[in-house]
């Protein structure tokens, strides 16, 4: 008797074994068969977020579409989809019946030419000037720098392909600058301040972008700087400061600078100042 139920619990093991292969093969082919593929395209009318964000509405009502990944100064994007549910083709159709947001092929070696303005108040002079213009066009992807001593910016064109703002920016506070967005409008203003050594983090960054009518901010670590674009219809330099404060942080702004320029090639004493 012992014997029979023994043989019978094999048999049972053995059916319910290859029950379980056979369901985890079916899991397999079911995953096999929702092949993933990914298309990058540059949609040229796509020029901010709310674009983009029209972009990822509009491909998004196709639940073959899985993650999207934006480039928005290549304006591209990658599009990850169920090739098997939808074709790129079918993405593209798509796309070119807004209109504005039709797409077309990327070339990751095409020049994509891109212009930022940047405020740098501590851009001083114009050996200051020449500093900057020398380190970025070491750069990979710098096309022109047109440095504007009188109103502290600089203007640069680059290739999207080869660096960002990002990257731009970065060097720039690598020399001891505070860049921040620069705009013509009568409607921005910029402010400048120094803070405590302790204050000048990422996290002051994070506390300015925060205030209310703020578009841009910067922390300098080097110079104890902080600098702010903002909307002057919202807000005012005064009013930064005491937003400031709330935080903790003690923003004054320096006495007006005097720069102690030297003509000869090569000096650089404004930046050390």
């Amino acid at each position: 008797m012992r014997a029979k139920f023994k043989q019978q619990s094999i048999i049972m093991k053995k059916i319910f074994l290859f029950c379980m292969a056979f369901a985890l093969s079916g899991i397999v082919m079911a995953h096999a068969t929702n092949v993933t593929d990914t298309l990058t395209v540059r949609i040229k009318g796509m020029r901010c977020e709310e674009c983009a964000h029209k972009v990822g509405t509009l491909l998004k009502k196709d639940k073959a579409v899985g993650h999207l990944s934006f480039d928005l100064e290549k304006r591209t994007v990658a599009i990850e989809y169920d090739a098997q549910k939808v074709s790129a083709d079918t993405l593209k159709a798509r796309l070119a019946a807004t209109g504005r947001y039709k797409s077309s092929p990327y070339d990751k070696n095409e020049v994509i030419r891109r212009g930022m303005g940047l405020q740098m108040a501590d851009m001083h002079c114009q050996n200051c000037a020449n500093r900057i213009v020398k380190r970025l066009q070491q750069a990979e992807g710098i096309d022109s720098i047109a440095p504007h001593v009188d109103k502290h910016y600089v203007f640069v064109r680059y290739d999207a392909n080869k660096t960002t703002k990002a990257n731009i920016r970065q060097i720039l506070q690598g020399m001891g600058f505070t860049p921040v967005n620069y705009y013509t409008s009568k409607n921005i203003s910029f402010a400048y301040f120094n803070i405590p050594a302790e204050k000048a983090t990422e996290e002051t960054t994070e506390i300015a972008l925060a205030i209310d009518g703020v578009d841009d901010a910067n922390v300098n670590a080097r110079r104890g700087s902080l600098a702010i674009t903002y909307l002057n219809t919202e807000t005012s330099e005064e009013r930064l400061q005491e937003a400031l404060k709330e935080e903790g942080i003690e923003a004054v702004v320096p006495p007006a600078h005097q720069c102690k320029e030297k003509q000869e090639a090569g000096k650089e004493n404004c930046d050390k100042q």
